[in-house]
């Protein structure tokens, strides 16, 4: 048993550097004073004030994050209307075609994925004259349909687990069913919804295939702007943009941890047992 439990630390231990141990090694890098990666030239932050400067770098950053909030507010919005399709209404005309077409994008290769969203882009600009050019607007549009799939799988499987007798209950008292879905089975979801939103942000802003196809230019994503910079060999500047991008994932990640942790305590916390102490204030009779 204890050699079993040695082996599983071990292996344990083994993921973990094999997994944290490159970004542990980027971070120190980025610290740099030498303009070649591989040779270490002491230490300077000073990439990290260049970023101030390199606007090209910047302007990618402020358009990825700009492209993946729309996308995951977007993507929240259509996730949640097809899972509830998916999950509450049992029975319409196509609901197989429907399920199978809202999930498709998960298993369907990216390249795919952009290659027909570039020839329906192009078609569409024939014909109606919309898009006119290829920009944010087509990265929105293709990333709301990459990460819609995602958002509706996570909260169908919410809904799947949800007690209907609180919405039936409402209703039978009256409540409208849009005033039903919003006051009762929306806060219900709400963990759901935030882990769809925060999946599909992360989506957006990591992708690479899918904005490389329906970008244009003044459109690069910060992606796609690593992307190309790496293909010439790596710069000190993406080592900072890394860094960056790391702490502020670790920071939102430690506020997340935080904020449930002090809400499970609150929860974990049992109520005053008001019966008893009255029951033991009242004098007893003779």
């Amino acid at each position: 048993m204890n050699s079993s439990h040695r082996f599983s630390s071990l292996m344990l231990w083994l993921g973990l550097a094999f997994i944290y141990l490159p970004m542990i090694i980027l971070v120190i890098y980025s610290f740099n004073a030498s303009r070649l990666v591989t040779v270490w030239g002491g230490w300077s932050v000073h990439w990290y004030v260049g970023l101030l400067d390199n606007t090209q770098l910047m302007n990618s950053v402020k358009r990825s994050l700009q492209i993946a909030f729309y996308t995951a507010t977007a993507a929240v919005a259509l996730g949640v209307l097809a899972a509830f399709a998916m999950t509450r209404i049992k029975r319409f005309p196509g609901r197989t075609v429907f399920s199978g077409m809202v999930t498709a994008p998960l298993v369907m290769p990216e390249v795919i994925t952009g290659l027909s969203l570039l020839l329906l882009f192009v078609a569409m600009a024939q014909l109606i004259g919309w898009p006119a050019e290829r920009g944010i607007m087509t990265i929105w549009i293709a990333h709301t349909t990459f990460a819609t799939a995602y958002v509706a799988l996570v909260v169908s499987s919410r809904l799947r687990e949800l007690d209907q007798s609180v919405e039936e209950a409402a209703m039978d008292l009256g409540a409208l069913p849009w005033k039903t879905f919003l006051l009762i089975t929306v806060p219900m979801i709400a963990p759901s919804i935030a882990a769809g939103w925060l999946l599909a942000f992360t989506l957006s802003l990591d992708d690479l295939v899918l904005a490389s196809f329906v970008s244009g230019p003044g459109a690069t994503t910060l992606p796609m702007e690593v992307f190309s910079a790496v293909r010439l060999g790596v710069k000190p500047e993406i080592n900072a943009i890394a860094s960056v991008i790391l702490l502020a994932v670790s920071l939102f990640t430690l506020c997340a941890w935080l904020l449930v942790r002090s809400a499970d305590k609150r929860s974990r916390q049992l109520p005053p047992d008001d019966d008893s102490n009255t029951g033991s204030n009242q004098p007893q009779s003779s």
